[in-house]
């Protein structure tokens, strides 16, 4: 299985470099913010990052580093 990242995938996170994205990471959870940057293997930082908990509720996060290994999907919002 190839590790590579389809070419279309870094079109849009360049696209949404300074916007709001929503991350679905492994184990369900999921995390919005303002996607500061990213690299070659995903790693994505997001900016006013906050976690949704099970009770539906936004908790504050701040600054995040998220390692791409983790993350199922990279939504624009």
């Amino acid at each position: 299985m190839s590790n590579q990242v389809p070419d279309t995938a870094h079109k849009i996170l360049a696209e949404s470099v300074g916007q709001m994205v929503l991350i679905k990471l492994r184990g369900g959870k999921s995390i919005r913010g303002k996607l500061k940057s990213y690299d070659l293997h995903l790693n994505i930082v997001l900016d006013n990052a906050e976690e949704e908990m099970s009770n539906g509720e936004w908790r504050k996060l701040g600054t995040v580093l998220i390692r791409g290994e983790n993350i199922v999907v990279i939504s624009p919002m």
